[in-house]
């Protein structure tokens, strides 16, 4: 190998090694909406009081509607407020969900709780992504007041008509389907419609490990996305108001392993949620450091491996090579051994 020849691979191994070195992470934290980041329904507060309905008599005709045509809830509901809507003669435009979505409650602590985790978790080196995964409406959450801080939106919509009147479910997120944000979170194939997020992907390749998703929720709706989470190695934690003090569900989550840990739906900074978040985040980059020590050694020891692989393919052809072909694998084999660190003989 000449010495510009020298020279340029030894530049790119620099390269390669500064770029292992200066590498930055991602994690994703995953929220239901309703009951976890809102005390209650977001239909419940400002939607359904809208139309002047009774919330109680509302969901009584939509579960009806749903066990009478085995129908899935939430295209239950949906349908049946479109019902409403044509008649109480009062059509559901976009802008009217979003309206209403900047009158949706919080629970303490969210407004200033995206900003104050994603400061924290760059301290330690990792660029840290929240995604909403909701059975609610999509167009009410991104009216919200905290709808800038998502990456992506995951949650059940409308097809609207030209016009912007809503005339027809186009996604119902249940329990059963929320399970494949997940996977869409992790790929990095965030749109609804691509179906290459069936496809096989190495751990490598992926967006986000699995390892560092964590999911947040508070009912048996979220116990499919939890269990994923937690068995491929991520963090799911089980959250219930703070004011009603009801734990009977996280008690059962976490005694038949759904969850990780379970806390008060507190997003302050010094609540219990908020400092299980931060080791959390302290884990993963942790995690993190190791793997960036294991893909530098892995720069040298790809090459001894390559190295080993050209000795085989020379013992093996040796005998038969003719002496230039003979004489150039040995000048290689010399050349890659002195680039290699360390005595290797």
């Amino acid at each position: 190998m000449e010495n510009t020849d020298m020279a340029k691979a030894q530049e790119a191994k620099e390269q390669q090694i500064e770029a292992i070195k200066s590498r930055m992470p991602r994690m994703a934290i995953c929220y239901d909406f309703d009951k976890t980041l809102s005390p209650d329904d977001m239909q419940t507060f400002t939607l359904i009081p809208s139309f002047e309905i009774d919330a109680k008599r509302f969901w009584e005709e939509s579960n009806g509607l749903a066990k009478d045509n085995l129908m899935d809830n939430n295209l239950a509901w949906m349908y049946q407020l479109l019902q409403y809507s044509k008649f109480k003669r009062k059509s559901i435009r976009r802008e009217y969900f979003t309206a209403i979505g900047k009158e949706v409650p919080l629970y303490k602590g969210v407004m200033k709780w995206f900003d104050r985790m994603n400061e924290y978790a760059q301290k330690q080196g990792i660029i840290l992504e929240h995604y909403i995964i909701s059975s609610g409406l999509k167009e009410i959450i991104e009216g919200s007041v905290i709808a800038d801080k998502f990456q992506r939106i995951y949650a059940s919509t409308y097809y609207y008509s030209p016009d912007g009147v809503a005339e027809w479910p186009a996604q119902a997120v249940n329990y059963t389907n929320k399970t494949q944000f997940i996977f869409r979170i992790a790929k990095g194939i965030f749109e609804e419609y691509d179906e290459r997020v069936n496809d096989s992907m190495p751990e490598n390749k992926l967006y986000i490990p699995y390892e560092s998703i964590v999911y947040i929720g508070d009912s048996a709706t979220d116990i499919p996305c939890m269990r994923l989470v937690k068995s491929k190695g991520g963090y799911s934690i089980g959250v219930y108001d703070p004011q009603k003090d009801m734990r009977k569900k996280v008690y059962q989550l976490f005694n038949d392993g759904r969850i990780n840990f379970f806390a008060p739906a507190d997003y302050s900074s010094r609540s219990t949620l908020s400092q299980i978040v931060r080791q959390i985040i302290d884990t993963i980059a942790a995690r993190e450091k190791l793997r960036t020590e294991t893909m530098l050694l892995n720069a040298d020891a790809d090459l001894y491996k390559a190295l080993s692989a050209m000795k085989l393919m020379y013992d093996m052809t040796k005998q038969q090579a003719p002496k230039k072909m003979k004489k150039d694998m040995e000048t290689a084999l010399q050349e890659m051994t002195d680039f290699i660190p360390g005595n290797i003989e």
